[in-house]
């Protein structure tokens, strides 16, 4: 998860007030002196971070004075304190749905610009927006290529020349070439430098005045941490930034700062990426990414997801099936291609409250995503027969399974103990659920939450923070609109066994 280390050293100041006896203002400062070195080794500026320790104190005698959950009302003023960090009151463009909406980029040669603009144009192509992209980078050897290579793969019309040498006139034909094609989002991409040039700023004038754009977003390398905030200013100076994006949030030291420099020039952080892949792209949200940060979750975001990729008709059966017991390894293969259609694991962990960096060990992220993977080469090498449970897995027809998938039979064996674990899970889920609908999620969270403590393994129960943490996961659910269709996501629970093994026989992919 990004800035992982960050989230546990935040998360170890917390436990002190979870664990002590009485929260005085003594105590306070141990957790706030804590906190700040944290912040502080994150790259965040020095005032920023005095700034947050001082309104937490301030507000620390309101906490004092009410009765009720003293550790709870502290981790939401630091939670709140935190986002605010991040805030800003400026909010970001609204695009419109069957309208065309025109987004020019703006940034510094290396910030990921080119990369961000696929990013960006293939997360709006899967929500069924029409996207095209525009290259208007003339500066850069070989920007156009790429362009083209990522839209290729993204399968995204695109417009450039590797003729014309003015940016200018290739920005405002690409608009006018995609206008007509009545295409709602065009992103064009426009040259960067290695440092801030005047002939960069106004050849970026000239690009705006000529296109109009509805915004202009500002890609910042996350990598230069405080510095953000220099850059990100000279570029407002120059023209109308109306979003930023931060690239390359992928565990850096300095993502901290990025984050926290870039909010106090008032433009809005829309996105954030975090990695190389053009699926590592998300929305951004303060409060959201503080607490998965924490390990707090974001049920709603996970339930987002979870619409995104799951066919609703397979989700009924299923739901079906659960309520008779019945759990065949062709529903677990449907929820674990599920699962991998969301994107990486331990961003979908993070986003279970509770669970955060417990449930996979940190570094062993990709492990569990290769396990999972690997589980589902087992499963595609086996017959309907045996996929739909009319047919066991004996020893024979374990071993024609691993020569079909390249592994051994140990490593089919292994599945197979998963998948009974999940089966027994699921048989007691049935009896559960025939008693407990959506209705009885609303009106009583706390008894159905201690059903599904007895039910759910205690190792995972714990992982998930305890019946009470699970009480308040029934209470979010149970306000979601339409979750009744997506209750039988059940093959999710299992995710904790994808990232650990008995580590016998590797064997091959």
């Amino acid at each position: 998860m990004v800035l992982a280390e960050l989230g546990l050293k935040i998360k170890d100041a917390l436990g002190k007030i979870n664990g002590a006896e009485v929260i005085d203002k003594k105590l306070l400062d141990e957790v706030l002196n804590i906190l700040g070195v944290a912040l502080m080794k994150a790259d965040v500026n020095l005032k920023q971070v005095a700034k947050l320790q001082n309104n937490i104190r301030a507000k620390f005698p309101e906490i004092e004075e009410h009765s009720g959950n003293k550790r709870l009302q502290v981790q939401r003023l630091v939670v709140g304190e935190l986002s605010g960090m991040l805030s800003t009151e400026r909010k970001p463009y609204v695009m419109k749905k069957g309208k065309q909406n025109i987004i020019m980029f703006v940034g510094l040669q290396g910030s990921g610009k080119t990369t961000t603009c696929t990013k960006y144009a293939h997360f709006y192509q899967k929500k069924g927006w029409k996207v095209s992209l525009v290259c208007a980078d003339t500066f850069r050897a070989g920007a156009f290529d790429q362009l083209k290579q990522n839209a290729t793969k993204c399968r995204i019309p695109f417009y450039g020349s590797y003729t014309e040498m003015d940016p200018v006139k290739i920005a405002e034909e690409g608009v006018q070439h995609f206008k007509k094609q009545n295409y709602e989002l065009i992103i064009v991409d426009t040259s960067g430098r290695h440092k801030q040039e005047d002939s960069l700023f106004d050849e970026m004038k000239q690009v705006s005045t000529a296109i109009n754009p509805d915004d202009i977003v500002f890609i910042m390398d996350s990598h230069i941490g405080q510095a953000c905030h220099d850059q990100a200013l000279a570029f407002k100076k120059c023209v109308n930034v109306g979003s930023v994006i931060i690239t390359k949030l992928d565990g850096h030291a300095k993502g901290g700062g990025a984050l926290s420099a870039v909010a106090t020039t008032e433009s809005p952080i829309t996105f954030i990426g975090t990695g190389e892949h053009f699926e590592d792209f998300e929305p951004f949200d303060p409060q959201t990414f503080i607490k998965e940060l924490l390990g707090l979750g974001n049920l709603k975001g996970l339930f987002e997801k979870v619409k995104e990729v799951v066919n609703v008709e397979n989700q009924k059966k299923l739901a079906e099936n659960l309520q008779k017991g019945v759990f065949t390894i062709r529903d677990m293969r449907d929820q674990y291609s599920s699962v991998l259609k969301m994107g990486p694991l331990d961003k979908v962990i993070g986003m279970i409250p509770g669970l955060g960096n417990n449930i996979i060990p940190k570094g062993k992220e990709k492990d569990a995503q290769a396990k999972i993977k690997k589980f589902m080469c087992m499963m595609d090498s086996m017959t309907d027969e045996e996929l739909d449970g009319k047919k066991k897995l004996n020893e024979s027809r374990m071993i024609r399974i691993s020569k079909g998938c390249g592994c051994v039979p140990t490593d089919v064996s292994d599945f197979l103990e998963e998948y009974n674990k999940f089966a027994k899970m699921v048989e007691k889920m049935g009896k559960f659920s025939k008693g407990t609908g959506m209705n009885e999620m609303n009106r009583n969270p706390g008894m159905v939450a201690n059903k599904l403590g007895s039910i759910v393994p205690q190792n995972v129960l714990n992982q998930l923070g305890g019946t009470g943490n699970l009480m308040n996961m029934m209470k979010d659910l149970g306000n979601m609109e339409g979750m009744e269709q997506f209750a039988g996501m059940a093959g999710m629970g299992g995710l904790g066994g994808a990232g650990r093994g008995r580590g016998r026989g590797k064997g091959k992919r």
